[in-house]
């Protein structure tokens, strides 16, 4: 339900903003938690602000959640503001105070809320439209984990556990497809032979990473575009958002997923599987941006498996959707009969698409 505008004006009064509240209209950002954009006037001038209600089923910590959040965008500005950055709030998100000096308000129905200033003159794109954005996509989130690698006080929250456990998620799967509690596994039997086919996949960088292989960094862990705010007249990506994920991880997820989301002309639930295919010059640009910024701290080990990353992650999905199509549609929303077996098919086509090029993908990575 959208609330209304009497019990957002009540909300907005518990943050540290002076002036009135104008409006306020829901914003159309992620599908997890519910957002809206609201116009103050502060001594004549219109000033935006967006106000946040964190979606608990998702996050059960809220306040773990934002404890993260504070230290990330504390930490990233002072980053930026020690290397003389200009621009720094339009490249970093801005917490609001409430007014007791929370980072997040907890309402009497139990809802926690959360502040951020607007960013204005950026835009976002559902998917990337050119090798240029995708060049600015790679440098945003290389930079973003860069600004965070020497994060002072431990470890941050863990807000979703086991989030890219690979293993876990292909569990999950042997075990819907022996459960088949909807009676779906036989009309799949091609999408689990293939799924079943690739467990060899699955360990290869749990393992490096349980042997200090390669080392945990502190990660995005939902390196999709959208998530990446451009400037509307230069096209330069700003600021990276959605932050609720950013936890303990391993780089090579966050880059793995940009290979996902950003190398295929197509969504992720495209039914023409002959249009599916990983770009050779979308990946060089994302792979050459990402490297431009995260190059500066990325182990020989990490930079070796950058190919890999993104046919692993590509599986990952894949059988996540596979397992939710197995279980009867409980986890990712669906729109049509087998929508999730089609966004399956999408990911595994990919897959195949990445094994054809990766000896040509990791080629490109070592010559950078």
């Amino acid at each position: 339900m959208a609330y209304k505008e009497k019990q957002l004006q009540n909300i907005s009064k518990q943050f540290q903003i002076y002036g009135e509240i104008l409006h306020a209209e829901t914003f159309k950002i992620g599908h997890i938690n519910e957002t809206y954009s609201a116009t103050y006037d502060q001594g004549g001038m219109r000033v935006r602000y967006i106000h946040q209600k964190i979606n608990k089923n998702v996050f059960k910590n809220p306040p773990a959640v934002m404890k993260n959040i504070m230290r990330v965008t504390t930490h990233i500005r002072r980053r930026l503001e020690a290397q003389d950055a200009r621009d720094i709030t339009r490249r970093s998100l801005v917490v609001i105070p409430t007014r007791d000096g929370q980072s997040h308000y907890r309402s009497p129905d139990g809802e926690y809320w959360r502040t951020f200033v607007f960013i204005e003159g950026v835009q976002t794109f559902e998917a990337v439209q050119s090798p240029d954005q995708a060049l600015q996509a790679g440098r945003a989130f290389g930079d973003f984990q860069s600004l965070l690698v020497d994060l002072p006080d431990g470890r941050l929250n863990e807000t979703i556990l086991g989030f890219h456990n690979t293993r876990q998620r292909f569990t999950a799967l042997q075990q819907a497809i022996q459960r088949d509690h909807v009676n779906r596994a036989q009309a799949a039997k091609p999408e689990i032979e293939f799924a079943l086919g690739h467990e060899s996949l699955v360990d290869v960088i749990l393992d490096a990473m349980a042997k200090k292989k390669i080392p945990e960094r502190i990660t995005h862990n939902d390196t999709k575009f959208n998530n990446v705010m451009l400037d509307t007249v230069t096209g330069e990506a700003k600021c990276v958002v959605d932050l609720d994920t950013v936890m303990p991880g391993c780089a090579l997820y966050d880059f793995g997923d940009m290979v996902r989301t950003t190398t295929s002309p197509t969504l992720e639930d495209e039914q023409d599987l002959s249009k599916v295919k990983m770009q050779m010059p979308m990946f060089k640009k994302l792979a050459e941006g990402y490297l431009a910024t995260a190059g500066r701290f990325l182990t020989r080990a990490e930079k070796a498996l950058i190919a890999f990353s993104g046919k692993l992650i590509t599986f990952e999905i894949g059988i996540r959707f596979l397992t939710d199509h197995l279980s009867g549609d409980t986890y990712f929303r669906i729109h049509r009969p087998d929508h999730n077996l089609d966004r399956c098919r999408t990911q595994f086509k990919l897959v195949e698409s990445i094994e054809r090029q990766e000896k040509a993908m990791q080629g490109y990575v070592d010559r950078l």
